[in-house]
């Protein structure tokens, strides 16, 4: 997905990092250990009733206890509120001007704008030690399970488990399929795993089946299509069952040979169990499983299906002998829904489908945490699942949950409560998870809640690359075929690139990059400025503020990895590289929710629940303001008796402390 160079990215001195803040005594008894749960995208407000208020209603019987038991309140997550610079954050204790971590696909200079030449989310991009080193490092046994920023490992021994998009590691994406006679157009980079990497959508044509045997009787000619990926393939066989003298397709044999069947499906959100396959990653061969599922199937023969890949195997998991003991006792993995950026965000059948892979998912992260107290038992657990950022930037529910979403007003007090009830039933997955944690972690542990961010309503997309190429700063072009579009770098002076900000040059931006300088540099900056300032949606700025690089400490950014300005939008407006051919500067979303470029300080959608309990923690405690994500870690350490390193620069949160 990304390039990682780490040569660039220095680390702290070792002396700075090994100094401790005197006096390192926990607030009273020394808690035996951790479990950290660390869901993306836990939002605290659901809509009305933020996540505390429907524990103490009895809805979430653990979170109950936890708040009954220890200290709770919000935590803001950090510009530019997205997943791997909070992640860095919670897990180093630094704001990102320290940890380095900017944006998930980071830019350096010396590198070719065209694609990343660093990843946030890989543990090489962050210039501290993160929490999983420093617990080992003091004789820890520790388990990190799904969390970004964790790969390649950087622990030794303990275990670590799929660190998302760390660039370790096999990692077979969920890959859906759209069949038709003539295939559809392709929907661009958005097709893409973060529109950059393997394609999760992809456009394959049914053609006059052949050589199928024991297949259904079909009453009008019967299609096939070939699914493939990762070197194996499933047949699919469109058949017509109802002898209604039409073309009225009706259902779907899956098969790998066209002899044994693995799955026949007549209607949506059908799932067939889980089958062994060999996959290829490179020029090696994993021993993995699928799932398939019928997404939709239209009379014309129109079908879309989905396979869905068993992601833990020797190449994810360190140590990688754990696998067959884990494959045996907990089954194939199911880490999240969907992918990002979403793929089941376009028929109303997806929505089904989305769901039943979230219950897949939420079921193997519970059945793990018992698991993994019986087996490793680890003093330190730090546990992720992506399943609440996955369903809350969804366009299914958050619109119809939070008033601030432009659908919220159209929408019908049954689907209203229809949406909150899903969302709500997800987080009490989420409580599941924590219940097995509190009955496995032991008394004597501490059990925190938190997450990276929450999740705010986007209703428009801001097409800056449109607005610059009106302008005449930047040249594309479009494939003839596919309509993916192409910056033209040698005809460019202006670019966005994801997630947050603008590169510029008045000699072009093709080749390595350099930050540019000097008078025509700061006359180019002004103008770009003045257009972000002065764009216009209707009577909306959509542009809250612009910073400049050399005061990327405005926002507690680094000065290095980061575009030459950077963008604060206003809430419910996301930015998105996408061109076109008329240039539309806006579009309506499909999605529902969105976290990039926004300050959170004042924006309450973007606020998570932060609860601990355990040894030296007072009882039913409300924190009394707002903390910071930066302030987790060492308050955590603080509880654990540990030393808070003096480079980090969150607060001990001493309030509560007993």
């Amino acid at each position: 997905m990304t390039h990682t160079n780490t040569k660039s990215r220095c680390v702290l001195p070792v002396l700075l990092l090994l100094a401790a803040a005197p006096g390192t005594a926990s607030c009273g008894e020394t808690p035996a250990g951790l479990y950290w749960f660390v869901p993306d995208g836990m939002r605290a407000d659901l809509g009305g009733k933020d996540v505390f208020e429907l524990a103490a209603e009895g809805k979430y019987p653990n979170i109950r206890k936890m708040m009954e038991n220890g200290a709770y309140g919000y935590s803001v997550p950090v510009y530019p509120s997205h997943t791997p610079v909070n992640f860095a954050t919670l897990m180093t204790g630094c704001y990102p001007e320290l940890h380095g971590v900017s944006d998930g696909p980071m830019r350096l200079e010396g590198y070719a704008l065209a694609k990343p030449s660093v990843s946030g989310f890989s543990s090489t991009a962050k210039k501290v030690p993160p929490a999983w080193k420093i617990f080992e490092d003091a004789d820890r046994t520790v388990a990190v399970v799904s969390v970004p920023g964790s790969t390649p490992p950087e622990m030794s021994s303990g275990m670590t488990i799929r660190g998302r998009w760390g660039s370790w590691g096999s990692d077979f994406w969920a890959v859906n399929y759209e069949a038709s006679r003539g295939a559809r157009p392709r929907a661009g980079n958005s097709t893409r795993l973060f529109f950059m990497g393997p394609r999760l959508t992809q456009q394959v044509k049914t053609v006059p089946a052949q050589g199928w045997k024991n297949a259904p009787v079909s009453y009008s000619p019967p299609l096939e299509a070939e699914l493939t990926a990762y070197g194996t393939t499933v047949y699919a066989c469109v058949y017509d069952n109802t002898d209604d003298k039409a073309e009225n397709y009706s259902g779907v044999l899956f098969s790998f040979d066209k002899n044994s069947p693995l799955a026949d499906f007549d209607k949506p959100d059908s799932w067939s169990g889980w089958v062994p396959v060999s996959l290829k990653w490179g020029t090696e061969e994993l021993e993995s499983s699928l799932k398939v599922s019928l997404i939709r199937l239209e009379p014309s023969g129109f079908m879309k299906a989905r396979l869905l890949f068993d992601p833990m195997n020797r190449t994810t998991v360190q140590p990688s002998d754990a696998v067959p003991g884990m494959e045996k006792e907990l089954g194939p993995m199911v880490d999240f829904p969907d992918n990002w950026p979403a793929q089941l965000n376009n028929y109303p059948e997806e929505k089904a489908v989305f769901l039943s892979e979230a219950k897949l998912a939420l079921d193997w992260h519970r059945s793990l945490v018992p698991f993994m107290y019986s087996t490793l038992k680890p003093d330190i657990f730090i546990h992720d699942t992506y399943t609440p950022n996955q369903m809350l930037e969804s366009r299914w529910w958050l619109p119809y949950a939070d008033k601030n979403s432009s659908r919220y007003a159209a929408a019908t007090p049954e689907e209203r409560a229809s949406a909150l009830a899903a969302l709500e039933e997800m987080y009490g997955r989420l409580d599941a998870i924590l219940g097995e944690a509190i009955k496995n972690a032991g008394k004597d542990s501490l059990i925190a809640l938190s997450s990276d961010h929450g999740i705010a309503p986007l209703n428009r997309h801001v097409m800056l690359n449109n607005l610059f190429a009106g302008e005449g700063l930047l040249k594309f072009s479009a494939d003839p075929v596919t309509g993916v579009p192409a910056i033209a770098w040698a005809d460019t002076r202006v670019a966005h690139l994801k997630m947050i900000g603008v590169y510029l040059r008045p000699d072009k931006l093709a080749g390595p990059w350099k930050r540019g300088s000097g008078p025509q540099y700061e006359a180019l900056r002004e103008k770009v400025k003045g257009l972000l300032l002065d764009l216009k949606d209707g009577e909306i700025s959509p542009v809250e503020r612009v910073v400049n690089w050399e005061d990327a400490g405005e926002l507690r950014m680094p000065k290095d990895g980061i575009p030459d300005l950077l963008l604060v939008m206003k809430p419910g407006y996301g930015l998105t590289e996408e061109m076109s051919a008329g240039l539309d500067v806006f579009r309506d979303s499909v999605e529902g929710g969105h976290k990039q470029a926004l300050l959170a300080d004042k924006n309450p959608a973007l606020w998570t629940p932060f609860i601990v309990m355990g040894p030296g923690v007072k009882k039913g405690y409300r924190l009394k303001s707002n903390i910071s994500n930066a302030d987790q870690f060492p308050t955590l350490l603080k509880l654990l008796g540990m030393p808070v390193p003096e480079y980090m620069q969150g607060k001990v949160i001493t309030e509560l402390c007993k």
